[in-house]
């Protein structure tokens, strides 16, 4: 996959913007696409222009997909490369994700794939979950939590309370990802071979719902194929260490919620969820969330590259790059102009993803934007893919 310095179609908008359907180039049933400048403003006199690109899908006519990099939990790939792998039609980059060392590419906030939780939310940040139903995708907005909790032996009690108030529980602090001082960390398959610890712990090895083996002061316990690990430390290994012992049944409680309990149901059926730092827009509102989910004030007000993802009154999706960091070229967005921008493209929700360096779209093929990174495209941690949907 190559940059494309063809500009297929540019529109340049000092005061406003609107598109029209004239102004989107189909690129297949039900995916369009529309590459434009947007002058952002800087002072009363003074307006700086950035490029845009949007995809623009029809639900019914294309599908998405979130695909991680290398098919694991960890690992890095460039956006195009993962869509040339699942040979998709259009993709952009997705969530926000550890850079460096071992656990590069690590999810930082929630990641769901195909119906498996590979990472817990951060901070309760903004999430977009999706799936596709009936022939139609469908997705949600909003702000999610995450509670976990092993406990240890068989019952037949049916109600989650009965359980852990009469059997050894202890809660779960995080999924698939370095563990730290007093956590206990649950690592599934779709993580690594191993769990690549270090010596300071005790792992549980789960296989079939039942304790096969207990690891402490060893590390980087292989994970089965058809099981998982329990890795503890500090006070958690502690009580791992006071209660579990090899065949005993487990009992794993992995549940979200939302900030909004109406959409609770919905993210849990979600079969897709990527984590964000904000919301943009609420029921076609303005809803800037950065502030309550501990974002850096420098994060949201200084205009970087940003990747955005929309949904329309009628339930079609923006999929939406910005470039930045080119002087005199495209200066990139704060978080209000691009819920502005969203805004003008007709969207009623829309979230954040991860941007800067990160901010990819491929189009058939071609990366249409200008990644900002001197080194060109930059390997992310996972990516949104478009498929047109099989006509019968």
């Amino acid at each position: 996959m190559i940059h494309s310095a063809i500009i297929l179609f540019t529109v340049v908008f000092v005061c406003s913007l609107s598109l029209s359907a004239q102004e989107y180039r189909t690129i297949t049933d039900g995916v369009e696409y529309a590459q434009f400048i947007k002058q952002v403003r800087l002072n009363d006199t003074v307006s700086l222009p950035t490029l845009v690109y949007v995809l623009r899908i029809d639900g019914t006519k294309a599908s998405l997909k979130l695909a991680h990099a290398k098919d694991a939990a960890i690992g890095v790939e460039t956006t195009s490369h993962i869509a040339q792998r699942y040979g998709a039609l259009a993709a952009v980059n997705a969530g926000f994700f550890g850079m460096k060392g071992l656990f590069a590419g690590d999810a930082s906030g929630i990641l769901k794939i195909d119906g498996k939780l590979l990472s817990e939310p951060f901070k309760g940040r903004a999430a977009l979950g999706f799936s596709d139903r009936s022939g139609r995708m469908g997705a949600v907005f909003g702000n999610v939590q995450w509670r976990g909790e092993v406990i240890l032996g068989e019952s037949f009690f049916l109600f989650e309370t009965a359980l852990k108030t009469l059997l050894p529980a202890h809660s779960m602090t995080g999924i698939n990802r370095a563990r730290e001082v007093n956590d206990m960390v649950l690592f599934t398959p779709e993580f690594h071979r191993t769990t690549l610890t270090n010596t300071n712990g005790l792992e549980i090895i789960i296989e079939n719902n039942v304790i096969t083996a207990i690891r402490d002061s060893v590390g980087s316990s292989v994970i089965p194929t058809k099981g998982f690990v329990i890795s503890c430390s500090g006070k958690a290994r502690t009580w791992a260490k006071a209660n579990a012992r090899v065949g005993m049944f487990v009992n794993l409680v992995s549940e979200l919620d939302a900030l909004n309990p109406q959409q609770t149901r919905r993210f849990r059926n979600a079969q897709h969820i990527v984590g964000g730092v904000s919301l943009l827009l609420t029921e076609g509102a303005i809803t800037l969330t950065w502030q309550c989910e501990e974002a850096q004030e420098e994060f949201a007000l200084s205009r970087h590259p940003r990747t955005a993802v929309g949904r329309m009154p009628d339930g079609r999706l923006l999929l939406v790059a910005v470039d930045g960091r080119q002087i005199g070229v495209s200066h990139g967005m704060t978080l209000q102009e691009l819920a502005e921008l969203l805004q003008q493209l007709g969207a009623a929700d829309a979230i954040n993803l991860d941007g800067g360096g990160s901010t990819t779209m491929v189009v058939q093929d071609t990366i249409v934007n200008k990644p900002s990174d001197t080194a060109g495209e930059r390997p992310v941690s996972d990516a949104i893919l478009v498929f047109p949907r099989k006509k019968n």
